[in-house]
């Protein structure tokens, strides 16, 4: 696969206790890192003792037991092997975007670890099929490369399975635009960059993941959420401050969190 990196870039997948990305805990790890010089990509995967119950919903997707990683380590035991393992890398992977990136960053928190998306990019290769072909990771496989899904939902099988949607993606769309509801054309998008996959794959408005927070067509903050929905954070600064300091003290994603931090130091500096 030949790909235009700036830097490594690592595409991974969770298993989980559920499906929370703030209460639920990392059970199944799994990485491979394609380095930016072009060399052989590098693995990396491991079974975590999460700590905490796992749901039989989730059980009867992966199903991984609580005997199966009884014995494991923690993700704090492990937090900076992965760490180090990804660096400053790039990351790609299915469903990254809502799922595994914002439980990635929370685990990291837990275990005392910045882990900062905010000069990485983003290539969720399921935005990209959902895009141009609408279905699922089995029907992903089985269009773009003709194959079955072997083992699925097992973490290392997932990501060797995108992978292999992804190159076929490349393949299929080479010089092909992309169309949206309204008309809007964007020219060859899927191609083998990584800035262009970004653009193609992210919602530049939104804030965190947990799109609790967004950009409005001015460029201000304003709450995608509760009471103040739509409101921008200076509105609602004038009207209650307190409401910034109730986010800092409930269940909000570590991005949600940190944005109100840097806002709440700017407000600071400035009085």
């Amino acid at each position: 696969m030949n790909l235009d990196l700036k830097r490594d870039l690592c595409f991974f997948d969770l298993e989980a206790t559920g499906l929370n990305v703030i209460r639920d805990r990392i059970i199944q790890i799994a990485i491979v890192k394609f380095p930016k010089d072009g060399g052989e990509p590098e693995e990396l995967q491991m079974l975590i003792n999460p700590g905490i119950p796992i749901s039989e919903e989730a059980f009867g997707v992966h199903g991984i037991s609580a005997k199966d990683v009884a014995n494991k380590p923690t993700f704090a035991q492990v937090a900076k092997k992965i760490y180090d393992f990804i660096g400053d890398a790039d990351l790609a992977g299915y469903n990254i975007s809502r799922f595994d990136v914002p439980l990635l960053m929370e685990e990291f928190d837990r275990a005392g670890f910045h882990f900062d998306i905010e000069k990485r990019k983003l290539v969720d290769v399921q935005r990209i099929f959902y895009k141009m072909e609408p279905r699922n990771l089995r029907a992903a496989l089985r269009f773009y490369c003709g194959k079955e899904m072997v083992d699925a939902h097992d973490a290392m099988a997932d990501v060797r399975a995108t992978i292999d949607v992804f190159k076929g993606q490349l393949e299929k769309y080479e010089g092909v635009d992309h169309v949206d509801d309204d008309g809007n054309v964007t020219p060859t998008p899927v191609r083998p960059d990584v800035e262009t996959l970004h653009e193609f794959t992210q919602d530049v408005r939104t804030i965190d993941v947990t799109n609790r927070l967004k950009y409005n067509d001015n460029g201000e903050i304003v709450f995608n959420f509760g009471k103040y929905v739509g409101k921008t954070f200076d509105q609602v600064f004038e009207e209650d401050r307190n409401y910034f300091y109730w986010i800092l003290n409930k269940d909000f994603a570590v991005q949600v969190k940190n944005t109100v931090r840097n806002y709440l130091k700017t407000k600071e500096n400035k009085s």
